[in-house]
């Protein structure tokens, strides 16, 4: 029996086009998404415990999202009409109504984006992409079954994207570095004359290590 490759996209690949049916309809992804972020997240099954957690804690933060002009899309292999009742469930059961569309994925399109783990049956693995407004692939995190994530870590490493991609990188824990606090880092100097300037130009430890305040 032939064994299907496990692909997934890569930081930096454009990410792959997907005709797809949801909750709210027909949507083609990234192109119905263009000009804004995204974060699309796969999740082994509906009316499930860790996967209802998980969907009621993004809901919770869908202003946070709103304010980093970020999309949430949902998605497993579940059909549309079990989407419905579980999302309807949610509302009934838990008080929260689910405002971001569910993706109703065939196995080509789990595989495509890696979300059949090998030896894992039929379920999708927790992924989460998260694309740019040109439709790039800029961050990619894959959690077990057995593990909820954590939202706050991908609003964060949202903001944490769109920061660098402004100002420069950003420190370990930031905005809360033990070291630094919220401030960015510049980027290292790639020639002698700029590296002597660093120290005098910037906050720092070494040439190699300086900081500048965030612009809010």
């Amino acid at each position: 029996m032939e064994t299907k490759a496990f692909n997934m996209p890569l930081l930096g690949d454009d990410f792959p086009t997907l005709e797809v049916q949801t909750t709210h309809g027909p949507m083609s992804i990234p192109g119905d998404l263009k000009g804004s972020w995204f974060v699309l997240f796969s999740h082994p099954g509906d009316f499930t415990p860790v996967c209802t957690t998980e969907f009621v804690a993004f809901q919770n933060r869908i202003e946070q999202f709103n304010e980093l002009n970020a999309k949430l899309i949902g998605m497993s292999v579940d059909q549309v009409y079990s989407h419905i009742n579980w999302v309807n469930w949610i509302q009934e059961k838990l008080g929260v109504e689910i405002t971001f569309p569910i993706v109703a994925a065939n196995d080509d399109i789990a595989h495509r984006l890696g979300m059949l783990h090998p030896g894992k049956g039929s379920n999708t693995v927790r992924a989460v992409f998260i694309g740019d407004p040109q439709g790039k692939v800029r961050l990619v995190l894959y959690y077990p079954q057995e593990i909820g994530r954590n939202m706050d870590e991908i609003v964060r490493a949202l903001r944490a994207l769109q920061v660098s991609d402004a100002q420069g990188a950003v420190p370990a824990d930031w905005p809360n570095n033990e070291l630094i606090g919220d401030r960015v880092i510049v980027p290292p100097a790639k020639d002698v004359v700029t590296a002597k300037q660093r120290l005098e130009d910037y906050e720092g430890y070494a040439w190699w290590f300086v900081h500048k305040p965030l612009e809010k």
